[in-house]
């Protein structure tokens, strides 16, 4: 299986696979699912991608399209006593088409995010799991971090 970094004509199949994403997190909790995010989503990427704080991983699938994709991103607060130079990381997007599932491609995008990471000096990564994923950041050392994940929404 080869990993490879997204191209922009990836764009239509990585907007596709978090459309199964977003699915399968409103399955899990409350997640909202705003309409119409599809071309903000398409655009970012388009501005995004090759950018030295994202990192858009793929798989291919056997047929045409992509089989799985995975998004790392940098962001960089304030520093602070945990993280000197105040940069961590965010895992976003973890998706596998349903079709390819349980042959090692999210193993093999992790393995590709977290040594992306590691070679731009980050020392800490945030992500959301949903059920289906969870043992599997567990696998690669996420844990509870012990503060508890709140968010809040303009709901007016």
């Amino acid at each position: 299986m080869n990993v490879r970094g997204a191209n922009p004509q990836d764009i239509p199949e990585l907007v596709r696979l978090r459309e199964i994403l977003a699915d399968r997190m409103a399955q899990d909790g409350s997640y909202p699912i705003e309409s119409e995010w599809q071309e903000a989503y398409a655009e970012s990427l388009k501005d995004r991608l090759g950018s030295l704080d994202t990192a858009v991983y793929v798989v291919d699938a056997p047929e045409e399209g992509l089989a799985a994709c995975g998004i790392g991103l940098i962001f960089e607060p304030f520093p602070g006593p945990s993280l000197p130079d105040g940069r961590y990381g965010y895992i976003q997007g973890m998706t596998t088409d349903p079709r390819h599932r349980r042959r090692g491609h999210s193993r093999s995008i992790m393995v590709s995010l977290l040594q992306w990471y590691r070679d731009s000096g980050i020392r800490r990564v945030d992500l959301h799991a949903t059920s289906d994923g969870e043992p599997l950041y567990r696998e690669f050392g996420f844990v509870d971090d012990g503060y508890p994940s709140l968010t809040w929404r303009d709901r007016s």
